[in-house]
């Protein structure tokens, strides 16, 4: 889901030139098909249908900053390599490294995040009736 997309006219009292210049994409779910979850934390699996052809039609225009919990600092070592180290182990062998521009588990300025997991934020009522119809509060 993308959630709202900043534009140079809206009335932010700041606005960073690399907010509109950024698309942040999340990585498992989103790039990594990541069937079996966490699972023992390698990074496993195939990509998802279409994200290398998509992400290479964004990087045309933007640049493309991965983020995952993968990529936390205080993630355990796996296999001896970081979280980060691996995420771009893996974009390199599927052919996705020549369009991203960084791995990090923080929340990056963007013009959007793509996100599997992601409420579009539009009001507060709305956002408690998707939050209600999901069954995550009651």
């Amino acid at each position: 889901m993308i959630s709202k997309i900043y534009t140079e006219n809206d009335s932010r009292p700041v606005k960073l030139e690399d907010e509109f210049k950024q698309i942040a994409i999340d990585f498992d779910g989103v790039i990594h098909a990541c069937s079996k979850g966490y699972h023992d934390g390698t990074i496993y699996d195939i990509p998802l249908e279409n994200s290398l052809s998509s992400i290479r039609r964004i990087a045309e225009k933007y640049k493309i900053i991965v983020y995952s919990a993968k990529a936390r600092e205080d993630r355990p070592l796996v296999n001896g390599k970081t979280g980060v180290e691996l995420i771009w182990e893996w974009l390199e062998k599927y052919g996705f490294k020549k369009y991203i521009s960084d791995v990090t588990a923080e929340k990056p300025r963007a013009i959007c995040y793509i996100d599997d997991r992601a409420i579009a934020f539009n009001n507060w009522l709305d956002t408690i009736s998707i939050l209600e119809n999901k069954g995550i509060i009651v």
